[in-house]
């Protein structure tokens, strides 16, 4: 398609007075055509947080992005959206409230993803943890429970 194509006159393949107008591709056009797809398009992220303002954050930035986002406040509602999404990636926050899920188990984190290493459909999916606890106490134990990465939110 030459939407953005120069046009111009071929004065040396028509004779005189007949002069038709050819299409010439600008290589830049062509660029402008072809946008890039965004660097998110056909993946899925799990973001998994009690704070819905973090939710709220996180789902707007990553989904300008092109990624669908699937958000959850507690841990049972991570593991089910988990196993039944499939998610590329799981960003999920450690410190939940006790009074946060209806399933009655305390979740956190940590809690979460061992139940996630349970199911082998979700088992090897990256999680991000991210936590305004202190990192000093935290953030050994995230990777060694199987996180590939840490971040520490701003209070």
């Amino acid at each position: 398609m030459k939407l953005f194509a120069k046009w111009r006159k071929s004065s040396a393949a028509a004779p005189k007075g007949d002069v038709p107008l050819v299409a010439e591709e600008a290589p830049v056009a062509a660029a402008v055509v072809q946008e890039e797809d965004p660097f998110g398009l056909n993946r899925k992220i799990l973001v998994v947080d009690d704070n819905t303002v973090v939710l709220k954050a996180f789902e707007l930035k990553l989904a300008a992005l092109g990624f669908k986002v699937l958000t959850a406040t507690d841990g049972s509602m991570a593991v089910s959206c988990a196993r039944k999404e499939t998610p590329d990636l799981i960003v999920l926050d450690i410190n939940f409230p006790p009074d946060v899920g209806s399933s009655g188990l305390q979740w956190d984190g940590f809690n979460i993803m061992h139940w996630l290493g349970r199911f082998n459909e979700v088992a090897d999916i990256p999680v991000i943890i991210i936590t305004s606890g202190d990192p000093s106490k935290l953030r050994a134990r995230a990777l060694a429970a199987g996180a590939v990465a840490f971040f520490q939110k701003a209070d």
